[in-house]
């Protein structure tokens, strides 16, 4: 394992045999030959993955397959006291459902496991250990109260609350002294004045004073867990992370990271910090809009393919905003260098088109509209189960037909099983009342529409069949084209909206439409 971490670290060095010249895009990317990319998702698991969490995920992947590279999920779990049963393992399903495995994760386990926090804490111990032989972090003994007092303070003064650094020059007697009373300090880090400045591969050139603004951060807890700062820049180093994109909010903190890894003797990788997923308004997306989680948008039907095509439709990253973009699309058109600085806004509402364009395309796939067929069959039945008066209604065959004639027309497969559909599944209860209210002719309509099932059969395209039904109007003095697909939409559906009454026919085959029209009209 150490040998194969130690080539993942060879970062940003071109192959000497490759004879191949790094491109200046992919030099300033640090992808060029040699490259070993290794990017990961780092959530913590104290809630169910959401789009917000998704969008990251989703640039992390399409950026390493873009460039044969691996993808990691590692589980930041150090908080203990936010944890939430369940997340850890719904943030991975979810991931798998979206279509965007990890190559290495908690449960696929990988060459740089473990890749849950919790289980790393020895190597947190051993960096921080190196930070204290150097000088580089010290013991801090102040309690929690007083750290309080300090936060209270300065918001009553209006200043950004800070750590006074009171504990960073004790000389090594008061340390002893301190250390017998409290064997378990926290430690913080020493911030120097000097703070790197680095190059974003989004925001381009940042330097960040934190040491002006901030006081020293704790990157030890006294309970033995690190702090996000240390075990992020610890785990992204013995993972061979090669490049690190992450939520335009750890922008300011890229400061101290640097500095951990300048104390710690380390190469850092290269860093992307992507601009904020906001709603429409502008605002956060917030995890209390219980709308915005995955399990959600499963549960409503909307299809994986269409969540990554909305979030990456809305912000930037591509030559050009296109609807209906697949995953593999998404991996060859991306371009790390087009990611812009500002937030991308997501409307929703257009979630439903998004998701109509991604399910048309499924039923146009052979073997993909095999898997609808099976899915909607399993919706038919819980949607009716007993109320299916003929089980015909759940062959293969008509339900492949059902979604041959509505493609284009559904945004989810759902749909199909909404009130305004149930007539594909069950005979609608219509009495001759209801006909005769529409028409005085509705046995001459009926014996006509009878007549032209018994020459025409299913040899009739829907075109076909909607201009017989035109002629057939025509026909009748004082009877309006309207009226007679009103009282055959009727007949057949029991609703006065619908889909075309020439659709209608098709879907339901002539055999069910004579059945129905004659039910209906001797009732």
């Amino acid at each position: 394992m150490a040998a194969l971490l130690g080539r993942l670290l060879q970062r940003g060095r071109p192959s000497a045999a490759s004879g191949r010249p790094v491109g200046r895009r992919e030099a300033s990317l640090g992808t060029g030959p040699g490259v070993a990319v290794r990017v990961r998702f780092a959530p913590s698991p104290t809630g169910f993955l959401h789009l917000g969490g998704l969008r990251t995920a989703l640039y992390n992947y399409i950026f390493a397959k873009k460039y044969q590279g691996s993808f990691i999920l590692r589980l930041e779990d150090t908080d203990q006291t936010r944890f939430v049963p369940g997340a850890a393992e719904n943030i991975e399903d979810m991931l798998e459902w979206a279509g965007i495995p990890p190559d290495e994760s908690p449960r696929r386990g990988g060459p740089a496991g473990p890749y849950q926090q919790s289980q790393r804490l020895e190597l947190y111990a051993q960096a921080t250990e190196a930070l204290l032989k150097t000088g580089a972090a010290y013991p801090c003994f102040c309690s929690p109260q007083r750290l309080e007092l300090l936060k209270k303070e300065a918001l009553r003064n209006h200043q950004i609350p800070r750590y006074d650094n009171r504990c960073r020059n004790m000389s090594q007697e008061q340390v002893a002294q301190k250390l017998a009373k409290d064997p378990k300090p926290a430690i913080r880090f020493r911030l120097e004045q000097a703070a790197p400045a680095f190059e974003d591969l989004v925001y381009g050139w940042n330097r960040h004073d934190v040491a002006s603004v901030e006081g020293d951060p704790v990157i030890m807890k006294s309970d033995g867990f690190p702090t996000y700062h240390l075990a992020c820049v610890v785990d992204d180093h013995h993972m061979g992370i090669s490049h690190v994109l992450r939520g335009s909010e750890w922008l300011v903190s890229t400061a101290k990271h640097l500095l951990l890894y300048q104390a710690l003797g380390w190469q850092p990788p290269h860093f992307a910090h992507l601009p904020l997923l906001l709603n429409r308004d502008g605002s956060k997306l917030s995890k209390r809009q219980g709308d915005i989680f995955l399990e959600h948008f499963a549960a409503e039907g909307f299809l994986p393919d269409s969540l990554l095509d909305i979030i990456t439709n809305c912000g930037s990253g591509f030559a050009e905003n296109q609807m209906g973009r697949t995953l593999p699309e998404l991996i060859t058109q991306f371009n790390l260098t087009q990611v812009t600085c500002h937030s991308a806004l997501l409307d929703l509402e257009k979630l439903p088109e998004f998701n109509r364009l991604h399910l048309q395309r499924l039923v146009n796939n052979e073997s993909q509209r095999r898997q609808l067929v099976e899915k909607l069959q399993a919706l038919v039945e819980e949607a009716f189960g007993s109320q299916l008066q003929n089980r015909d209604v759940l062959n293969p065959i008509y339900v492949e037909r059902i979604l041959l004639l509505r493609q284009g027309h559904i945004c989810r497969l759902q749909d199909l099983v909404s009130p305004g559909y149930s007539y594909l599944w069950t005979r609608p209860a219509v009495g001759r009342a209801q006909l005769d209210a529409i028409s005085e002719k509705v046995d001459v309509i009926a014996k006509r529409v009878l007549g032209l099932l018994e020459r025409s059969g299913m040899s009739l395209t829907q075109d076909m069949l909607s201009g017989e039904l035109k002629k057939l109007s025509e026909g009748l003095e004082g009877t309006k084209y309207s009226n007679v697909m009103k009282l055959l939409r009727v007949a057949l559906s029991g609703q006065q909206q619908g889909p075309p009454v020439a659709e209608m026919m098709m879907s339901l085959g002539p055999k069910e439409v004579r059945e129905r029209i004659q039910k209906v009209v001797s009732s």
